[in-house]
């Protein structure tokens, strides 16, 4: 057994992630027999009390589909919605009852991208899913596919996964699909081979990676796999991404699937989720001082700063901070109205606080709500 593979042994806190085409069937609807052999490996991980598992669950819009008579996943939004909220319920009572044979409760939690980027609803979250824990439930976990929007989904249960890994600090985050492992070229052509551990995204660089499988029922494929491996492995948060018929090798330890190497620093920071959860509803252009103190001195963001507003939001909305050229240089949490910036732009606070208040002698966005995105 390599290193790499002892760290997925010594793991305490893992969660894992099974999408659509692992759980149901190509038209729609749970299959009970795929559910409770995941269960089954699930179970006897946990069963020495050692262990916590966290299971991030695509497969609520599929499993509606057929009680629905709908013959393939909808591309409406509503329709989307209305699926899920049939198959959702579908979906947790097939958990509960195939988990009940193992005398293990579960608990449903529902997000958006909305609840995670802002600091209560981010506390909120990681309380309830560590109680959850604490008292020996088994938390799975959902995209609210009923109520999100378009602009504020996660798009994929593979990136809420990656977020969720870093959310309730675990420490592996195991991505089960139907292919066993991310390969150098397409796996059903001869000639290709398993990749067995990525350092970093050098490591994959020439790889060409597909999208959707087959099965026509999930949003997800390879690229969403990689991509929420890598903002996990940023986080501290090591992957091994393979198939779920060999979920039980992987959480063993054994040399199945690719193992993706942590790369950057485990912390608590909600941050990660307004860089990779959250949906601009507007941006502000910045001049250089302030893309400088923003950027390089990590300061908050000020109305003298500020040369331009575009889009409608409301204080608490994630905004895009940009450059005199349009590149998006950070993401923050806007403290003010978009109606109410045009006429505080280029003053300063203490201008502002004098002519209309003290409300106003505050940041436009405070750098505890700010995240300096990657070049």
């Amino acid at each position: 057994m390599t290193v790499a593979r002892q760290q997925v042994t010594q793991a305490r806190r893992i969660v894992v992630k099974v999408g659509s085409s692992s759980l149901t069937t190509a038209a729609g609807g749970l299959d009970a027999d795929r559910v409770d052999a995941l269960v089954d490996v699930l179970a006897r991980v946990r069963s020495g009390g050692e262990k916590e598992i966290v299971l991030v669950s695509s497969g609520a819009i599929a499993a509606g589909l057929a009680p629905l008579g709908l013959a393939r996943r909808p591309k409406d939004l509503a329709r989307q919605q209305a699926a899920a909220s049939v198959g959702q319920g579908l979906l947790v009572a097939r958990y509960t009852a195939s988990f009940a044979r193992y005398g293990v409760r579960v608990g449903q939690v529902l997000l958006t991208g909305d609840d995670t980027s802002r600091r209560a609803h981010y506390r909120n979250a990681y309380r309830t899913m560590d109680q959850l824990l604490a008292m020996g439930a088994l938390p799975v976990v959902n995209e609210n596919d009923t109520v999100a929007t378009d602009e504020i989904r996660f798009g994929d249960n593979d990136r809420l996964a990656a977020l969720v890994a870093h959310l309730v600090r675990a420490d592996l985050l195991v991505l089960l699909s139907d292919v066993d492992g991310l390969y150098d070229g397409d796996p059903s052509r001869a000639g290709t081979s398993r990749i067995e551990e990525v350092r970093g995204p050098e490591d994959i660089a020439h790889v060409q990676i597909g999208s959707a499988g087959k099965a026509g029922v999930g949003t997800g494929g390879m690229v969403t796999k990689v991509e929420a491996a890598r903002i996990a492995a940023a986080a501290g948060v090591p992957v091994v991404l393979t198939s779920s018929s060999r979920a039980a090798d992987a959480l063993a330890g054994r040399d199945t699937g690719t193992y993706f190497h942590a790369t950057g620093r485990r912390s608590a920071d909600r941050l990660l989720w307004l860089a990779h959860a959250s949906t601009p509803r507007g941006a502000l252009t910045l001049d250089d001082g302030a893309v400088r103190a923003v950027v390089e001195l990590r300061k908050s963001l000020l109305p003298a700063g500020i040369a331009a507003v575009d889009g409608e939001f409301t204080a608490g909305d994630p905004v895009e901070l940009r450059d005199a050229t349009g590149r998006p240089v950070a993401r923050g949490l806007v403290n003010f109205d978009a109606k109410e910036l045009p006429q505080l732009l280029g003053r300063s606070t203490r201008d502002l606080a004098r002519e209309l208040g003290p409300a106003y002698e505050r940041e436009v966005v405070h750098r505890d709500d700010l995240v300096v995105l990657e070049p």
